[in-house]
């Protein structure tokens, strides 16, 4: 028997009966034990710890780069990028076609149709017009403004937010009636040309209202290319009043006159807002315009039409009596006249109608350069004198007036003729010639007049910037048709009568010129009083 098994009986034969020995290996695990506990104690004085605050890190979504990237819509530099960013009340986009007006048109109402509140309305005059223009909107809005839906029923978009854009048709003027109740913050008309009168574009401003409008604002949008049954009031309220792209306080186109808050009301004489006019042209879209194919097509057209679509000139009208007429070129802006230069005035009166009055300067290069107009109606023969006077004092020498020659007649009274009652008011005239055949020959010398002269490189009769109502009449009167040597006596002639007065007066700039103060020659008046 060896030793150790001697050295475990032992142990064995000391115990009670039943007991075992613990092994040494339990020391160890107790030690253990031991240890997990104080571990447990640690932790439990860890928790009672107050726990530190951590605030939330928000963590960015992930997106695709390139789908970041894309541009839904990018409006070209220049006109169209104005158009977008005007903040007039009123703007017109108009001009040449093919300059991106129509989607233009769609990209405005984007800037608050994400709005709860933004309400908008954007027609055409009939509904087969109207197609094109909803089409292109179902290829810009759903990629423009994600969740946008469309509904065919109400022809209607309703964006995510609650923003509404009615699109819809405007064909006769009682059709205004489907809107009345209606409240929008903006307004679109596309190709407002087609409307013959201003009642549609009249009317609807009248719905233009909005609880929001401080923050929303109220915009009424139109684009259109000369021409058309409307192009004569829309040119007389949005292209007559101010220089191409210029904003200009809003006018009533019958009169010219600012639209002003009414006597009684707290911003009494203050106008109500502005309109603007913004240019468009086929060579700001350079996706049209770099073939050449559009290009190719409006120049086949016939000239009036030409002008019109490719050049955007809303000087012409097809039938116009002047087609020599260039804005461009007739047109400058106002200078002070040299006191050397002979300067006149002409005038056509009219009280129940319109009178009108130009003032002409002659240059040394025989040019004759209009730099005043005075357009009113109901005005008498002495107040009008008046303010003739008032207007011209600061010019100097005035060398002669010419007045339509039916103003001395005396038809049944006893008195002075008007004529002669302007003439005692130091208003002094003498009569026009209105011989037979004078109006043909008038209409021929404004023919030559508006020519570019061959040695001076420039037109012979050029008008002020701020005759704005001779640069829409001259351009605009038609021929008659009776008889297309002279203009449409019917037509709004007022202007253009008494500058063929004046330009038949035969002034000139010379050391030899003309002076009714101090020679005999020509007409002279026997009465010094009277004129006459």
């Amino acid at each position: 028997m060896t030793e150790d098994v001697k050295k475990q009986l032992l142990l064995n034969a000391d115990l009670p009966k039943g007991s075992k020995k613990p092994l040494r290996k339990s020391r160890s695990l107790k030690k253990a034990g031991s240890g997990r506990t104080q571990k447990k104690a640690k932790q439990s004085e860890t928790v009672a710890t107050p726990p530190t605050t951590v605030p939330a890190q928000v963590k960015a979504p992930e997106f695709d780069v390139e789908v970041a990237q894309d541009v839904v819509f990018k409006p070209n530099p220049g006109p169209q990028t104005d158009f977008l960013s005007s903040s007039e009340r009123e703007v017109l986009y108009g001009g040449s076609a093919g300059g991106g007006k129509s989607y233009a048109m769609l990209a405005d109402p984007l800037h608050g149709l994400n709005h709860p509140n933004f309400s908008g309305l954007l027609v055409r005059h009939t509904t087969e017009e109207l197609r094109e223009l909803i089409q292109k909107s179902q290829e810009l809005y759903p990629r423009a403004v994600p969740g946008i839906k469309w509904s065919e029923r109400k022809s209607q978009w309703i964006s995510p937010r609650g923003g509404r854009l009615w699109m819809s048709y405007l064909d006769k003027d009682m059709d205004v009636t489907r809107y009345q109740g209606q409240a929008f913050n903006w307004i679109g008309f596309d190709e407002l040309t087609q409307w013959p009168t201003p009642f549609a574009w009249d009317y609807m401003r009248s719905r233009l209202r909005s609880a929001s409008s401080m923050e929303l604002g109220l915009y009424m949008r139109a684009t259109t290319n000369p021409g058309g049954s409307g192009h004569s009031w829309v040119k007389k309220m949005f292209i007559d009043p101010a220089k191409y792209g210029e904003a200009f306080w809003a006018t009533n186109i019958e009169t010219g006159e600012e639209i002003k808050y009414p006597a009684g009301h707290s911003k009494a004489g203050q106008s109500l807002f502005k309109r603007r006019f913004i240019p468009a042209s086929l060579f700001d879209n350079p996706y049209l315009a770099e073939s050449g194919d559009y290009e190719a097509m409006l120049l086949s057209l016939p000239e009036h039409q030409r002008k019109q679509l490719l050049e955007g000139n809303w000087d012409v009208n097809e039938g116009a009596a002047f087609p020599e007429w260039n804005r461009s070129i007739h047109v400058v802006e106002p200078f002070k006249i040299p006191s050397s230069w002979t300067k006149f005035r002409a005038c056509d009166y009219g009280y129940g109608s319109y009178t009108g009055v130009v003032w002409i300067a002659v240059s040394p290069s025989e040019q004759l350069v209009v730099y005043r107009e005075l357009y009113c109606s109901k005005v008498t023969a002495t107040d009008l004198a008046d303010m003739i006077l008032d207007a011209e004092a600061e010019d100097g020498t005035i060398r002669y007036g010419v007045l339509d020659s039916s103003l001395w007649h005396k038809r049944g009274d006893t008195g002075p003729s008007l004529a002669e009652q302007m003439n005692m008011k130091g208003c002094r005239w003498r009569p026009s010639d209105r011989s037979r055949g004078s109006r043909v020959a008038g209409k021929n010398e404004m023919h030559r007049r508006l020519q570019v002269d061959e040695y001076t490189d420039e037109p012979r009769l050029v008008f002020f910037a701020n005759c704005t109502n001779t640069i829409a009449q001259l351009p605009s009167i038609p021929l008659d048709k009776r008889n297309p040597e002279d203009v449409d006596t019917n037509a709004e002639d007022h202007l253009y009568d008494a500058l063929r007065y004046g330009i038949m007066t035969r002034p000139r700039s010379s050391l030899w010129d003309y002076n009714p103060a101090t020679q005999r020659s020509g007409f002279q008046a026997s009465d010094p009083s009277f004129g006459y």
